[in-house]
């Protein structure tokens, strides 16, 4: 988990309570009566802080509304940056830096991330948003591992091609758990669904093996 609050300076400590008030109340908005239905001056009020502070923060409402996605992959690229990295076993690693990721996540992170997901799957301006978001963050992961493997083997292509391996099983363990019961989705569960996913890619990858 996230460090405790009372570790952090006083300065930092109210930064972050700010930010998650603005993404615990702007989902609730939005949740309730849809994204585009929302201003930012309503959510700025219902949290009692200023424009200014806002962009402090954020840079729009889509920001804000994917918020617990970006938290995620923020984490993920620090992990990335601050773990051994080798050739020989780059996919644990890149699959090890999103467990790392998501046990960093605060308290009551998969219920936000959960209602930032489900905003965006009836929103196509935020699936775009998401889908931007994604292709940045992989472009980033693979220019910092590439830039780390100098002069090592895999390439680029090679690089890319096991990160986007390691998001598939992601994202299908987020299938899994999204459709499951209510009960059933809290982040024991999604880490359960992440190994159980991760667990299936060598079948697959000797599936194709069978083609090449």
């Amino acid at each position: 988990m996230q460090k405790d609050l009372k570790e952090l300076p006083l300065r930092e400590r109210k930064k972050l309570r700010t930010r998650q008030a603005l993404v615990r109340t702007a989902l609730e908005l939005f949740t309730a009566r849809d994204f585009a239905a929302v201003t930012l001056d309503e959510i700025v009020e219902a949290v009692d802080v200023s424009k200014r502070t806002f962009f402090r923060t954020f840079t729009s409402k889509e920001d804000v509304a994917l918020a617990p996605e970006k938290e995620l992959w923020a984490a993920y690229v620090k992990h990335i940056e601050g773990r051994p990295l080798t050739g020989e076993h780059l996919f644990g690693a890149y699959k090890d830096a999103l467990f790392a990721a998501l046990e960093h996540m605060s308290d009551g992170w998969e219920q936000r991330f959960l209602a930032s997901r489900s905003l965006a799957d009836r929103t196509p301006a935020l699936t775009a948003h998401s889908l931007r978001d994604c292709s940045e963050v992989s472009a980033n992961v693979v220019r910092i591992v590439a830039d780390r493997l100098a002069g090592q083997s895999p390439g680029r292509t090679e690089l890319r091609l096991l990160l986007d391996l390691m998001l598939a099983a992601w994202h299908r363990a987020l299938e899994t758990w999204t459709a499951s019961d209510a009960v059933q989705q809290d982040r024991a569960a999604l880490t359960r669904h992440m190994h159980e996913a991760f667990a299936a890619i060598p079948a697959v990858a000797a599936l194709a093996a069978q083609d090449s």
